[in-house]
């Protein structure tokens, strides 16, 4: 189970972090992503993160976004910096076992995560 949080309105150029807690049956060895749908458009992956930590990014949010895990806490972190209108969207985050190129789930169709969270509004104006 993957639960975000952190969600909420913020004003354009704003902050925000989101959070999600991963459960004990998502494996902690995972690689993880942050994903976006906003209204009447389809999902795409913003960042994506490996189990080294090392983080790769769509180039809509590279400079502005900064994906973080916490291996103890098995949490994962989005912090969103320079908040744009375009940024308003319902945020997932995802799991799934490691690929050996992870910036492919970068690109679309969304990969298909055998974890999803439940997801955490983020609007912006």
């Amino acid at each position: 189970q993957l639960v975000e949080s952190g969600g909420g309105s913020v004003q354009v150029g704003g902050s925000l972090r989101l959070s999600c807690a991963a459960s004990g049956d998502v494996p902690s060895w995972y690689c993880m992503a942050w994903i976006r749908q906003a209204p009447g458009k389809e999902r795409e992956a913003d960042a994506v993160i490996d189990t080294d930590g090392s983080g790769t990014y769509a180039h809509s949010v590279r400079g502005r976004f900064t994906i973080t895990k916490d291996k103890v806490k098995n949490t994962l972190y989005l912090q969103m910096n320079r908040l744009k209108p375009e940024d308003t969207a319902m945020y997932y985050c995802a799991a799934d076992k490691c690929p050996n190129d992870l910036s492919g789930w970068l690109v679309l169709p969304v990969h298909r995560y055998p974890y999803w969270g439940q997801g955490t509004q983020v609007t912006v104006s």
